[in-house]
């Protein structure tokens, strides 16, 4: 695996940091505002509201730019956001601060998982996809305790300090580490990316990340209640089961990374069934603490942990471009947008237990939008395969001689 690539995960890494960072801190930001702590939370909401409709245009912006340029870019509009965030003395500049950075975050992966296609062949893509995330995962599992464990130390301001720190380490290692590439000729600039869209299935693997995540977020968003009130856990166990949760993340992501490429559908298909059967089991059983705690590790395992596979069907329907990428994310944030949302009507509805009933709810529908790919014919699905694939500089590289290296995607008539 090239080591740009790991050098990517750690500019995810300081912007996932940056993106959850709130959570840990509310009633610090809201004391040093003068706001509530509902105010607070809107942050959140503003960060991925502001990643959804805003991302999508900067990527647009930095598609003229070669990709280790855009990448630079967008750190130091990331890097500007992030120091208004800590320099920020109303809730005004606190806002508009929190839309910069999801802004210029959600074009940061766009690229970087543009630039993961561009430096690796195609058949070990959502491996390096993988690798990528593996960024986002460890921002889920260290990020936000250590940012908080920063913040009630020294103030929710050194949190944001230390994450602008990061980025600016982050920055220097892209520059340094990593290679120059064209921008993807491929792609034929905005109008060429954005002509892909007339395809159904692009628009049917998008669909299924957005029933992908939402159904992982309708009951992450609500873990913390859940297992305090319903389970019965005290307030102090509550954060080591979530990092307990974030390790399963990890693994699972590892794992999904060395499938995606060979096994795509299937990898969704069964990460599908064993979330709505975990999350089930998690709302069945939210009483009892040891089966609850292994449902939620479950739900670790195999919720956004599908991302390496999500990002490989869409970029096989579409495009491994910036703008494909963008919307993509769009798509996963309008997930989590909508799991959270929902689930909070959920439980003033029905009760607590609701978002879980209602994440499995939604991977069953995630398994419905899988059904055109599963029925699809061989032949049909190779010449689609060969027909969209988005060659970079390394497809043309030979394979080094390791016996067990697999082989290229288009040679599958399955995923």
């Amino acid at each position: 695996m090239p080591r740009a690539v790991y050098l990517l995960a750690l500019g995810i890494f300081a912007m996932v940091t940056s993106e959850f960072v709130v959570a840990g801190l509310m009633p610090q930001m809201a004391e040093g505002l003068g706001a509530t702590v509902p105010e607070i939370g809107y942050l959140i909401t503003a960060f991925a509201v502001a990643m959804a409709a805003g991302g999508p245009f900067l990527t647009v912006a930095v598609m003229r730019l070669r990709p280790k340029t855009a990448l630079m870019t967008l750190f130091a509009v990331f890097l500007a956001g992030n120091v208004l965030a800590a320099t920020a003395t109303s809730y005004g500049a606190m806002m508009a601060a929190r839309i910069v950075t999801g802004i210029a975050s959600q074009a940061f992966f766009s690229v970087s998982l543009s630039m993961c296609a561009q430096l690796t062949r195609p058949e070990v893509r959502g491996r390096a996809v993988a690798v990528a995330l593996n960024g986002l995962m460890l921002g889920t599992l260290l990020g936000l305790p250590l940012s908080t464990v920063v913040g009630e130390h020294f103030g929710w301001r050194a949190a944001f300090w230390a994450i602008s720190a990061l980025a600016v380490l982050a920055a220097v290692c892209t520059a340094v580490g990593v290679p120059a590439a064209d921008r993807a000729e491929e792609a034929g600039g905005a109008g060429g990316q954005a002509a892909v869209f007339k395809r159904r299935e692009l628009w049917i693997a998008l669909s299924t990340s957005t029933f992908v995540i939402g159904a992982t977020f309708s009951a992450f968003s609500y873990f913390n209640p859940i297992l305090t009130e319903v389970t019965g856990f005290s307030t102090g166990t509550v954060p080591v089961l979530l990092i307990a949760y974030g390790a399963a993340t990890v693994l699972g992501n590892y794992v999904v990374g060395r499938l995606a490429d060979r096994h795509t559908v299937r990898v969704l298909l069964w990460g599908l069934v064993l979330n709505a059967f975990f999350l089930a089991g998690f709302a069945l059983t939210a009483g009892v603490p040891a089966p609850a705690v292994v449902f939620m590790m479950g739900v670790g395992l195999v919720g956004v942990t599908m991302n390496p596979a999500m990002v490989t069907r869409v970029q096989r329907a579409g495009n491994a471009g910036p703008l494909v990428n963008s919307i993509h994310s769009s798509f996963i944030t309008l997930g989590i947008i909508i799991g959270s949302s929902v689930g909070g009507l959920a439980i003033d509805a029905y009760g607590l237990r609701s978002p879980l009933w209602l994440g499995a709810a939604m991977a069953v529908a995630g398994v419905l939008t899988l059904v055109p790919d599963l029925t699809r014919g061989p032949t049909r699905d190779l010449t689609r395969r060969s027909a969209h694939a988005t060659p970079g500089p390394a497809d043309h590289a030979t394979p080094g001689p390791a016996a067990d290296a697999p082989e290229p995607v288009v040679a599958s008539s399955r995923p």
